[in-house]
């Protein structure tokens, strides 16, 4: 892509980290931080297709295109894809020690859980 709108889907990447990022560092609940840590993870998705990203390219299913039609990456496809997977599972767990976190302490708040005894 070339342009003035060249840099948008890596600007857009590089506001939804900062969003994250700024969400997990100032939550004062750990489901507001899964949550903060899920929309940094998107940025991620965004920055895999964009990287992959051709002008004019169709998609790579190669069984009735012509070798002279210019194709995505199907690697970043694939990771991006992976990428998904791997962040809706990391959330999974996540929620699952915050529930855990919460029976055992009776509160989500970082601030008021007490110290690991071991």
């Amino acid at each position: 892509m070339t342009g003035p709108l060249a840099a948008l889907p890596y600007a857009t990447a590089a506001w939804l980290f900062l969003a994250g990022v700024y969400g997990m560092a100032t939550s004062r609940n750990l489901v507001h931080a899964v949550g903060c840590l899920s929309v940094t993870q998107s940025s991620t998705y965004v920055l895999l297709l964009a990287v992959g990203y051709r002008r004019g390219a169709t998609a790579p299913v190669f069984s009735d295109v012509p070798t002279s039609v210019p194709v995505v990456d199907p690697v970043v496809q694939a990771l991006a894809l992976t990428d998904i997977v791997v962040g809706a599972t990391v959330t999974a767990l996540l929620l699952a020690l915050v529930v855990q976190v919460d029976k055992g302490h009776g509160t989500v708040d970082p601030d008021e859980l007490s110290e690991l005894k071991g």
